[in-house]
Parts: C-alpha cells; structure tokens; sequence
C-alpha cells in the first residue's frame, strides 16, 4: 500500500511500520484500519498511555472522580490542564463529527480481532505535564496559566485546512501552542522526549511486524531514534522543584514576619498594627475578589478572605484549597455534573455551569489573588518604616 504517511523501516529481521496520522481524521482512522488489516503484524503500538487510553476507551468515567481527594492531593491544576486539552479536541471533534483519537480506538479493536498484541507506547500524560510544568521559568508559566485559562473563553473558527495540518504536527502539541506560542519548553518535553520515548518502546515491541500507529508531527523524530539506546527511567522521573520554587514561598513568610518585627522595634507597635492590617486587607480582599469572579457561595467568598492571609505564610496550605473544599461542601457536585462534564467541557457556558469545573476555577482564581495581594502587600506594609 503506498501511501505518504505510511512509513516502512527494514532491521535485520524486523519490520516496522509507521503510520502517521492526525487525531481527528476520519481518513487516518481508515487508513489505520487497512494497514493493520491487510498487513497482520504480530505488536500494534498506538501512541496512548494508560490513562489515555482510559479516557478515550471510556473504561474510567468521570463519575468515578473524587473531587474531595484531588484538592487535598494538590492535583487541581492538572485536572484543569487535562479538561482544557479534552475541550479543545471536543470542539474540533463535534466541528468535523469524529471522535478524538478514533484512529487508536480502530487500531487497538483491529488488533484485537486479528489477534495481535496492543502496546500502549506513548509516556503517562500526567509525568508529560509535569515535566512541563517543571522546566518553566516562573514567569512564563504565569504566561502559561493565563493562556490555559482565557482559551476556555475562545472559540475560534476552524478550517478543514487546519485539521490537515494536524497531520503535521501532534494534536497534543496543537493545543497546547494556542495557550503559549513562545514557550520552548512545551516543544522539548511534549515532543522531542516522547519521539525518544515512542521511538524505545517500539524498539522494544515484541514479534517480526510492528505497526505503530502515531501523530504524524512524531514519525521523524521516531524515525531518527529507532536503534538508539534510551534511558526511559530518565524520561520518566519528574524534576525536583527548583531551589527558588523550594524556598521562595518560606522566604516570603519570613521576610513579612521579619517586616513586622523590625516594625516594631523600629517605629513602634502601632506601625506593626498597622502592617498586619494591611497584610490582611490586601491578601483577604484580592482572594475573595477571585472567588466572587467564580460566583461561589457567600460562605466560600468568607472563607477565601479570611484563610488568604494565613495561607500566604504557609507554603503548604494555599486559600484556593481552602475555598475548593469549602465550595464542595457547600455546592457538593450531584451524579449529574459528572455525567454531564464530557459534554460541559465543549463549552464556555458548559465550563461556567458544571460544579466540578467551576471548583476548578475557584482555585485557580483565588490562589492568583491571594498571590498577588501577597506582592502588593509587602510595600505597602513597608511604608510603615520610618
């Protein structure tokens, strides 16, 4: 079968065949179909992790969601960060009515009847985020959350020219460029590693007839690393957080400690008064205007306000938690929302309306105003030096 987006690599007694695709093309999915068919390899390797090939298998629902146990464990962002990526694919699926990622659903239900082996190739989404995530400069991952939260709010028009693009470069890697174009970083972990990562565990596929099934953006990095030795602990294992990331947080609690102590000493203990007040108005007021921008319950605004200025000294506790677990409680999402959040998602009134992800943005909105009243309160607190 000739085709331009099938590509033939010959070992010694090996054959692997590439196939790229793009992850919404009803014609990529065809033609994984044909090749797997006619060509009866012994390994299909599609380009999924588990906890992709879950999502897109729908073999974990999101009715299983604890919300509860995802705040406490610290992984709001990257729930938020995975629904926003699912919302993008939605809307170019519903827009040229395919699934996202049909092409591995054929390929691994076409293996299966031909009786060959499915390996799940591509690196877990969430080591991919996180590395990500890892190797931004402060900065720019302010840039990051910006773009990630205002493209919930854009809903532009796309073409058929568009999807064939797609073909070009990787679905994941087209939603995350519409969050931050400049960002090199998101190129070197979200693409350049996993072409190393795909490229060994095809390597690594047993049997003599290996189809792959990848976006076609991977197949020349897969291509150039076939053969060669790759560390996949290496690829796997999360950076630390930096030293700045490790410490600021502690080194701004003492510096504001430190500020009201010399306050004291050194113009007396009404300016000391007067520096907590401040601290207190300014984080207390910016984390409740965030959680007023979400709507949230009365209580939960409360909540924000008054946990702000404490949490802001505590680097393991921060008030978006604080107002997340309140709003919960208070707003306990019903079966219904989790029901509904594969189709909320497609949407920005869907997005506002489901309780799940409006907890989601109540975190994210309120730990951005308690962050920034904590940097707007230290030199209004120290006017009070004199």
């Amino acid at each position: 079968m000739e085709n331009n987006n099938i590509h033939r690599i010959q070992t010694d007694d090996r054959e692997i065949i590439l196939i790229g695709t793009a992850h919404i093309s009803r014609e990529s999915a065809e033609l994984v179909e044909r090749v797997i068919e006619e060509e009866r390899p012994d390994t299909v390797c599609v380009e999924l992790c588990q906890s992709r090939y879950d999502a897109i298998m729908q073999k974990t629902d999101w009715e299983e969601m604890d919300i509860l146990k995802i705040i406490r464990q610290k992984r709001t962002s990257l729930l938020l960060s995975q629904l926003i990526m699912a919302s993008f694919q939605k809307k170019l699926a519903e827009r040229f009515r395919i699934n996202p990622g049909e092409e591995m659903i054929r390929a691994v239900r076409k293996a299966d009847e031909i009786g060959a082996r499915v390996i799940l190739a591509d690196r877990d989404i969430r080591t991919t985020l996180k590395r990500t995530w890892r190797t931004m400069r402060f900065f720019r991952k302010l840039r990051f959350v910006y773009e990630l939260i205002s493209s919930i709010f854009i809903d532009e028009e796309i073409s058929e020219e568009d999807i064939e693009k797609l073909k070009e470069r990787d679905a994941l890697e087209l939603a995350l460029q519409t969050f931050g174009k400049e960002l090199p970083e998101i190129k070197t972990t979200l693409i350049d590693e996993r072409d190393r990562y795909l490229a060994r565990r095809i390597d690594d596929a047993p049997g003599h007839k290996i189809v792959a099934v990848v976006g076609a953006g991977h197949v020349p990095g897969i291509r150039e690393n076939l053969g060669r030795d790759i560390d996949l602990a290496e690829l796997n294992e999360v950076p630390p957080r930096g030293i700045a990331g490790r410490y600021i947080g502690w080194g701004i609690s003492v510096a504001v400690i430190g500020l009201i102590v010399a306050g004291f000493f050194h113009s007396g203990s009404e300016a000391s008064l007067n520096m907590i007040k401040w601290w207190v108005l300014v984080n207390g007021l910016l984390a409740g205007l965030g959680a007023l921008a979400v709507l949230a319950h009365p209580l939960t605004i409360a909540a924000s306000v008054v946990a702000a200025p404490l949490t802001s000294l505590n680097p393991m506790i921060a008030a978006g938690w604080v107002a997340g677990l309140t709003e919960a409680a208070l707003k306990k999402p019903q079966v219904k929302d989790f029901m509904d959040l594969k189709s909320d998602i497609a949407s920005v009134r869907g997005f506002w309306r489901n309780k799940i992800t409006r907890i989601l943005l109540l975190i994210v909105f309120v730990n951005i105003g308690s962050s920034i009243g904590t940097f707007l309160a230290i030199p209004l607190m120290m006017r009070f030096l004199n």
